[in-house]
Formats: structure tokens, C-alpha cells, sequence
């Protein structure tokens, strides 16, 4: 069975916003909470483009985290970070996950501590 073919992108979407964000999206870049939806990205339809009022650079879901820059599926790394969590090893999340699991779960700084804002800087 391939865990990550049970996770719906939709859904990896909005977790990372609401881990992300609690009180609101603001730009990662100078934190100005004023912001307006620029469209979704081509392929990745969840994944909402944004732009700031203050500083007027554009950014995603994505950008700023250890996701960004990826070719990997975001339900890819989030069943990678959840197998993790688990304290399972490269090999083992791999034979549950897929070969292209080892990837992302070799990216992640400080595998030992999944603590959610380790993920967003």
C-alpha cells in the first residue's frame, strides 16, 4: 500500500496555511499582514499565489519553507513528515511511501524535531 497516494493535495494545502498562519496570511518577506490572492500556480492548482501591499513582491504557500523548490508533490512530503514523526528510518518510510520518499525525508533540517515551525523557516 502507498500511503501517499491516500493524501489529498487540497487538504496538505490547507494544513500548511493554517500551521503557517494562524492569525491570517502576511508576506514572508517584511510580515505586512495586507495581501491579495494573485491566482493559483499551473500545476499545482491548491497551491494560492499572493501579493503583498507593502512591499508588492509576490509569493506562495510555499515560499520561504523547506517545501519550496521541490518537484515533489506536497502530500509527498507531508506523508514523509508524518512517517517521520513516527520515528521511522529513510528505509523503512521508503517502503511505505515510495522511493521518492527518501528524498524529501534527507531535506528536512533536524528530522528529530518535527516541530511545525522548523518547517516555515
Amino acid at each position: 500500500m502507498n500511503l501517499i497516494r491516500l493524501l489529498n493535495d487540497e487538504k496538505c494545502f490547507s494544513v500548511i496555511r493554517e500551521l503557517r498562519w494562524p492569525d491570517g496570511i502576511q508576506c514572508p518577506h517584511c510580515a505586512n499582514p495586507y495581501v491579495t490572492k494573485q491566482g493559483r500556480d499551473e500545476t499545482q492548482p491548491f497551491r494560492q499565489r499572493y501579493r503583498c501591499l507593502n512591499c508588492q513582491r509576490k509569493f506562495d504557500d510555499l515560499t520561504g519553507t523547506v517545501f519550496a523548490g521541490h518537484h515533489q508533490p506536497l502530500r509527498q512530503w507531508v506523508g514523509c513528515l508524518y512517517l517521520m514523526g513516527l520515528n521511522l528510518s529513510n528505509r523503512q518510510i521508503a517502503q511505505w511511501a515510495g522511493p521518492k520518499s527518501w528524498t524529501v525525508s534527507s531535506r528536512v533540517p533536524n528530522s528529530g524535531d518535527l516541530n511545525p515551525e522548523n518547517l516555515f523557516t
